[in-house]
C-alpha cells in the first residue's frame, strides 16, 4: 500500500476522536471502512499504532510519533498554493492565549494551527491561574489554559466562561535510587522525611492542597524547596537525589527518575480552557478545546505509568 494524505487524515481523525466509530462519523464513512483502512495502515507501518480497549483506542508510543508527523505533513500540504487575499494581512485574526505549566500547550497549539491555519496564535506563559483570569477580565487575553482543583473550581466574572479539559491525578517523581523505587504506588506518608520541590502559590489553591493532603497523611514536610523552573532542571535535581516532587502524570521522565502514582490518589488537578465570553467566536473556542483534548490523549499514549494506573482505576475523559 502506498501511503497517501487520506490515510494520514484517517489516523489523525482516530487519534482526535478516541474511537474508530466517532472518527468514521466525523469523516463521513462507515465504521467497518475506517477499521479496514486502519488495519491496512498499520500493516504498512509494521506495528500497531493504537491500543484497543473497551472505552476506545489510544495511541501507542510509536503511533504518537507517526500521528505527530502526519499532522505536520497535512498542515504543510493544506498550505500548498495558498495566497493571502488582498487585505488579508490587515484582517487576519490573532488570538491571544496564555497557559499555566501544562504539557498540553505544545500539542494544543500545533493542532489548532493545523485546524485553523488562518488564525494566528500569540502564546504567553503565565504560571498563576488567578493571573490568567485577571488578564481575561482586563481584556489583555482572549483565552487561557488554567488549573483548578476539586472543590476549588476556577472563579471569574460573567465576562469569562470556562470548560474543563481533563481532571487528572497527581503523581510523584523520585530518583531511581530511592528506597521506594520498586513499589507500584507510593503512600504519601512514606515520603514524610524526604525533601520536596514545590511550585509556588498559583492563586487557585496550590500548594495549600498539598499541605492539606500531607496533614491528612499525618505529617508536615520537613524540607521544602520552592521551585519554578523548567521541568528538565527539576528532574535533573531529582535524579541527583536532592528531593522528590509531585508532578503531572504525563511527565516524561529522564534517565534516573521514576514516576509513581500515590496510594489513594490524594491529589487531583483539573485543566480548564477559559475564554472571554462574546469576544471569542464559538468555533475558535471549540477548536482550542478539541485541540487540547487531543493533545492530552496523545500525552497519555506516551505515558506508560499513567496508562498502567488508568487501566486499573481511571478512564481518560474531559470533565
Amino acid at each position: 500500500m502506498e501511503l497517501e494524505l487520506r490515510h494520514l487524515r484517517v489516523l489523525c481523525a482516530i487519534a482526535d476522536a478516541g474511537t474508530v466509530g466517532r472518527a468514521a462519523a466525523d469523516l463521513g464513512y462507515s465504521q467497518p471502512a475506517i477499521s479496514t483502512q486502519l488495519r491496512r495502515i498499520e500493516r504498512h507501518f509494521g506495528e500497531p499504532l493504537f491500543d484497543r480497549g473497551a472505552t476506545g483506542v489510544r495511541l501507542t508510543p510509536y503511533g504518537a510519533e507517526v500521528v505527530a508527523q502526519a499532522r505536520d505533513v497535512l498542515a504543510r500540504a493544506d498550505a500548498i498554493g495558498r495566497r493571502p487575499a488582498a487585505g488579508a494581512a490587515a484582517t487576519r485574526r490573532t488570538l491571544r492565549v496564555a497557559a499555566t505549566n501544562s504539557p498540553v500547550l505544545s500539542g494544543t497549539v500545533s493542532r489548532f494551527r493545523a485546524r485553523l491555519p488562518d488564525v494566528e496564535l500569540s502564546v504567553n506563559s503565565v504560571y498563576a491561574s488567578s493571573r490568567i483570569v485577571e488578564l481575561l477580565e482586563e481584556g489583555a487575553l482572549d483565552a487561557g489554559i488554567a488549573a483548578d482543583y476539586p472543590g476549588m473550581e476556577l472563579r471569574h466574572s460573567a465576562a469569562v466562561t470556562h470548560r474543563g479539559i481533563v481532571t487528572e491525578p497527581t503523581f510523584v517523581a523520585l530518583p531511581s535510587t530511592h528506597r521506594l523505587r520498586h513499589r507500584s504506588q507510593i503512600a504519601l506518608a512514606d515520603l514524610a522525611e524526604d525533601a520536596w520541590f514545590l511550585t509556588p502559590d498559583d492563586g487557585a489553591g496550590w500548594p495549600g492542597i498539598f499541605y492539606a493532603a500531607c496533614e491528612t497523611a499525618g505529617f508536615t514536610p520537613v524540607t521544602v524547596h520552592e521551585f519554578l523552573g523548567d521541568q528538565l532542571q527539576l528532574q535533573s535535581m531529582i535524579a541527583d537525589g536532592l528531593g522528590v516532587a509531585v508532578v503531572q502524570p504525563t511527565l516524561r521522565p529522564i534517565p534516573h527518575v521514576v514516576i509513581k502514582p500515590l496510594v489513594g490518589t490524594p491529589l487531583w488537578c483539573r485543566y480548564v480552557l477559559a475564554w472571554r465570553k462574546g469576544e471569542v467566536p464559538e468555533e475558535l473556542a471549540e477548536a482550542l478545546f478539541q485541540s487540547a483534548i487531543a493533545a492530552h490523549r496523545e500525552l497519555v499514549a506516551q505515558s506508560p505509568h499513567l496508562r498502567t494506573w488508568a487501566a486499573r482505576t481511571w478512564s481518560v475523559s474531559g470533565t
